[in-house]
């Protein structure tokens, strides 16, 4: 999570930073046309707004992982621990280990 939150940051501030050219009209930019300049934003609008978009896709899939727990392995531990405690019945229920193991067992797969 620490990662994806370093890996956002730049975008975030990216975003932030051009706000103020988007808060401009056309009329306030008075040299818009003059000598070539002020097409800046036709080299970086179209990898500024690939960049927006992913950002929010993985943002999205981030919390939706989050909530929904997958990719933490607490549900691999859960399932591992009672299948361990089935296998453990199963082999004393056919006769493998006796009373005394099994409890032992147990005690030892409930910690």
């Amino acid at each position: 999570m620490n990662s994806i939150i370093r890996w956002l940051a730049p975008l975030f501030a990216a975003g932030v930073w051009a706000l103020p050219a988007l808060a401009q009209g056309p009329g306030e930019r008075e040299y818009y046309h003059h000598y070539g300049f002020g097409f800046g934003h036709m080299l970086f609008g179209g990898l500024l707004m690939i960049v927006f978009w992913g950002g929010i896709i993985v943002l999205i899939v981030v919390v939706v992982r989050w909530l929904s727990g997958s990719g933490s392995g607490r549900h691999e531990r859960s399932a591992g621990r009672s299948g361990a405690q089935e296998i453990l019945r199963e082999r004393y229920a056919r006769g493998e280990i006796d009373h005394d193991e099994f409890e032992r067992r147990k005690q030892l797969l409930s910690e």
